[in-house]
């Protein structure tokens, strides 16, 4: 009895301490924390208007790069990006705000490319193609990009059906970039 009293006692300081140290320090009512500052800030975009100069610190080579690898699959079914495009966008407010409309996330998707094309936007996108990389997808399902400055990108790619038919599916994920290389699996 008088051990369980001890414990409990134990905890209810150790409680109290953890609550005085969050106070203490102001982080009460802290959800994330801020983005790194090496990263671009989004704060002063439009998520409504394309603007170049959003997109200018993708423009600049770095230390990083990105291999990546298609692993997507319905139940047994295999898909494959052989010898199809692999693009990489760089992620700004306005296409953040593009990849929640044509693919329903900004982290990472796999929709049938008969919605993406029904919810691609009629109006012009700017001159934002040119700020996009792009590479092939090899005959094992490997891809990379390198000398990427550090930011957060968008990778993206077709899967086509191995096995049968199947409609193609637009496979999406977001990366980060930091320096060094990244590796990532599109599922």
């Amino acid at each position: 009895m008088q051990r369980s009293i001890v414990l409990a006692a134990v905890a209810l300081v150790a409680l109290a301490a953890a609550g005085c140290a969050d106070e203490q320090l102001g982080l009460e009512g802290l959800t994330e924390p801020p983005p790194p500052p090496s990263l671009p800030s989004y704060e002063s975009q439009s998520p409504t208007t394309f603007q170049a100069r959003d997109f200018a610190w993708s423009a600049h080579p770095g230390p990083a790069s990105i291999f990546g690898a298609m692993a997507y699959h319905i139940g047994a079914a295999r898909y494959s990006c052989q010898g199809g495009d692999v693009l990489l966008t760089p992620e700004t407010a306005w296409s953040r705000r593009r990849m929640v409309i044509l693919y329903g996330s900004a982290i990472s998707a796999a929709v049938p490319v008969s919605i993406v094309r029904a919810r691609t936007p009629s109006a012009p996108s700017g001159d934002y193609a040119r700020y996009v990389r792009k590479t092939t997808c090899n005959d094992s399902n490997h891809f990379s990009f390198e000398n990427l400055p550090p930011g957060a990108w968008f990778v993206i790619t077709i899967a086509k059906p191995m096995d049968g038919p199947g409609e193609d599916v637009a496979v999406t994920r977001r990366v980060e970039t930091r320096g060094g290389p990244r590796s990532v699996t599109l599922y």
